[in-house]
Protein backbone atom coordinates (compact mmCIF):
# COMPACT_ATOMS: atom_id res chain seq x y z
CA UNK A 1 0.00 0.00 0.00
CA UNK A 2 1.58 3.63 -0.98
CA UNK A 3 2.12 5.67 1.85
CA UNK A 4 -0.58 8.44 0.50
CA UNK A 5 -3.18 5.74 1.13
CA UNK A 6 -2.36 4.94 4.13
CA UNK A 7 -2.00 8.39 5.53
CA UNK A 8 -5.79 8.89 4.25
CA UNK A 9 -7.35 5.84 5.96
CA UNK A 10 -5.31 6.41 9.36
CA UNK A 11 -6.99 9.83 9.28
CA UNK A 12 -10.69 8.19 8.34
CA UNK A 13 -10.51 6.11 11.06
CA UNK A 14 -10.96 7.70 13.82
CA UNK A 15 -13.78 10.36 12.60
CA UNK A 16 -16.37 7.10 12.05
CA UNK A 17 -17.45 4.14 13.49
CA UNK A 18 -18.46 0.93 11.65
CA UNK A 19 -16.60 1.24 8.59
CA UNK A 20 -13.81 -0.82 9.18
CA UNK A 21 -14.66 -3.10 6.37
CA UNK A 22 -15.63 -0.11 3.90
CA UNK A 23 -11.63 0.55 4.51
CA UNK A 24 -10.35 -2.64 4.68
CA UNK A 25 -11.76 -2.74 1.40
CA UNK A 26 -10.15 0.29 -0.21
CA UNK A 27 -6.98 -0.76 1.92
CA UNK A 28 -6.88 -4.02 -0.13
CA UNK A 29 -7.17 -2.18 -3.88
CA UNK A 30 -3.94 -0.60 -2.75
CA UNK A 31 -2.00 -3.95 -2.57
CA UNK A 32 -0.37 -4.33 -5.70
CA UNK A 33 2.39 -1.92 -6.88
CA UNK A 34 -0.89 -0.56 -9.23
CA UNK A 35 -4.69 -0.04 -8.87
CA UNK A 36 -5.86 -2.35 -11.74
CA UNK A 37 -9.26 -1.02 -13.02
CA UNK A 38 -9.29 -3.76 -15.62
CA UNK A 39 -10.15 -3.76 -19.48
CA UNK A 40 -12.48 -0.91 -20.77
CA UNK A 41 -14.13 -3.61 -22.57
CA UNK A 42 -17.55 -3.20 -22.68
CA UNK A 43 -17.77 0.66 -22.38
CA UNK A 44 -20.24 1.24 -19.28
CA UNK A 45 -22.13 4.48 -17.60
CA UNK A 46 -22.57 4.74 -13.80
CA UNK A 47 -26.10 7.25 -13.65
CA UNK A 48 -27.62 8.59 -10.83
CA UNK A 49 -31.57 8.25 -12.07
CA UNK A 50 -33.20 9.65 -8.71
CA UNK A 51 -32.26 10.89 -4.76
CA UNK A 52 -31.41 7.02 -4.37
CA UNK A 53 -31.37 5.42 -7.65
CA UNK A 54 -29.13 4.14 -9.77
CA UNK A 55 -28.14 2.72 -12.96
CA UNK A 56 -25.44 0.56 -14.41
CA UNK A 57 -25.47 0.74 -18.78
CA UNK A 58 -23.29 -1.46 -20.40
CA UNK A 59 -22.90 -1.18 -24.22
CA UNK A 60 -23.30 -4.71 -25.27
CA UNK A 61 -24.01 -4.38 -28.83
CA UNK A 62 -24.10 -7.70 -30.89
CA UNK A 63 -25.24 -9.67 -27.44
CA UNK A 64 -28.81 -10.64 -26.44
CA UNK A 65 -30.38 -11.97 -23.01
CA UNK A 66 -29.00 -15.88 -23.72
CA UNK A 67 -25.59 -14.65 -23.86
CA UNK A 68 -24.95 -12.53 -20.80
CA UNK A 69 -24.72 -13.28 -16.63
CA UNK A 70 -25.93 -11.02 -14.49
CA UNK A 71 -25.19 -12.03 -10.99
CA UNK A 72 -24.85 -10.57 -7.39
CA UNK A 73 -22.96 -11.71 -4.33
CA UNK A 74 -21.45 -10.91 -1.26
CA UNK A 75 -21.77 -7.30 -2.28
CA UNK A 76 -20.35 -7.71 -5.75
CA UNK A 77 -22.31 -7.32 -8.83
CA UNK A 78 -21.01 -9.08 -11.90
CA UNK A 79 -21.84 -8.61 -15.39
CA UNK A 80 -20.14 -11.55 -17.58
CA UNK A 81 -20.85 -13.13 -20.90
CA UNK A 82 -21.05 -16.87 -21.55
CA UNK A 83 -18.23 -17.76 -22.99
CA UNK A 84 -19.39 -21.12 -25.49
CA UNK A 85 -22.23 -18.71 -26.90
CA UNK A 86 -20.12 -15.73 -27.24
CA UNK A 87 -16.93 -17.69 -28.42
CA UNK A 88 -18.61 -19.91 -31.33
CA UNK A 89 -20.23 -16.58 -32.66
CA UNK A 90 -16.88 -14.68 -32.99
CA UNK A 91 -15.58 -17.35 -34.64
CA UNK A 92 -18.34 -18.22 -36.81
CA UNK A 93 -19.43 -21.34 -35.40
CA UNK A 94 -22.87 -22.01 -34.60
CA UNK A 95 -24.42 -24.26 -31.58
CA UNK A 96 -23.59 -27.98 -32.88
CA UNK A 97 -21.42 -26.94 -36.00
CA UNK A 98 -17.50 -27.80 -36.12
CA UNK A 99 -16.61 -25.44 -38.33
CA UNK A 100 -16.84 -21.81 -39.40
CA UNK A 101 -19.72 -21.21 -41.64
CA UNK A 102 -18.49 -19.23 -44.32
CA UNK A 103 -20.64 -15.70 -44.72
CA UNK A 104 -20.19 -14.55 -47.48
CA UNK A 105 -22.04 -11.10 -46.97
CA UNK A 106 -19.81 -10.28 -44.01
CA UNK A 107 -17.38 -7.56 -45.77
CA UNK A 108 -16.04 -6.10 -42.25
CA UNK A 109 -16.87 -7.09 -38.83
CA UNK A 110 -16.27 -4.47 -36.52
CA UNK A 111 -18.86 -5.32 -33.83
CA UNK A 112 -16.89 -6.86 -31.33
CA UNK A 113 -18.42 -10.22 -29.43
CA UNK A 114 -15.71 -11.43 -26.89
CA UNK A 115 -15.34 -12.47 -24.02
CA UNK A 116 -15.75 -9.70 -20.78
CA UNK A 117 -16.27 -9.47 -17.15
CA UNK A 118 -16.88 -6.65 -15.03
CA UNK A 119 -17.48 -6.57 -11.24
CA UNK A 120 -19.06 -3.47 -9.23
CA UNK A 121 -19.09 -3.38 -5.42
CA UNK A 122 -22.23 -2.31 -4.26
CA UNK A 123 -22.77 -1.11 -0.77
CA UNK A 124 -24.82 -3.06 1.34
CA UNK A 125 -27.85 -0.45 1.76
CA UNK A 126 -27.83 -0.82 -2.24
CA UNK A 127 -30.76 -3.62 -3.60
CA UNK A 128 -30.81 -4.48 -7.07
CA UNK A 129 -33.53 -3.59 -8.56
CA UNK A 130 -33.59 -5.58 -12.12
CA UNK A 131 -31.52 -6.02 -15.22
CA UNK A 132 -33.14 -4.94 -18.77
CA UNK A 133 -31.33 -5.65 -22.16
CA UNK A 134 -32.92 -3.28 -24.80
CA UNK A 135 -31.38 -1.49 -27.93
CA UNK A 136 -28.02 -2.99 -27.36
CA UNK A 137 -27.79 -1.29 -23.92
CA UNK A 138 -28.05 -3.74 -20.54
CA UNK A 139 -28.85 -1.66 -18.01
CA UNK A 140 -28.95 -2.50 -14.27
CA UNK A 141 -31.45 -0.95 -11.98
CA UNK A 142 -30.41 -0.33 -7.88
CA UNK A 143 -31.94 1.60 -4.96
CA UNK A 144 -29.96 2.61 -1.87
CA UNK A 145 -32.95 1.70 0.98
CA UNK A 146 -32.57 4.19 3.55
CA UNK A 147 -33.87 2.32 6.59
CA UNK A 148 -35.91 4.43 9.48
CA UNK A 149 -32.96 4.30 11.71
CA UNK A 150 -31.08 6.24 9.06
CA UNK A 151 -33.67 8.91 8.79
CA UNK A 152 -33.49 12.39 10.11
CA UNK A 153 -35.18 12.53 13.22
CA UNK A 154 -35.67 15.42 15.94
CA UNK A 155 -34.34 14.55 19.11
CA UNK A 156 -36.29 15.82 21.71
CA UNK A 157 -34.41 17.76 24.58
CA UNK A 158 -35.53 16.98 28.18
Amino acid sequence: MTNKALSIFNQLRPLSVGFDDVFDHFESMFDGPTISIGSNYPPYNIVKTGSNKFDIEVALAGFNKKDIDVTSENGVLTIESKVKSVMNDSIGLKDGEDKPREDEHMIHKGISKRYFKKSFTIADDVEIKGAELKDGMLRVSMEKIVPEAKKLKTIEIK
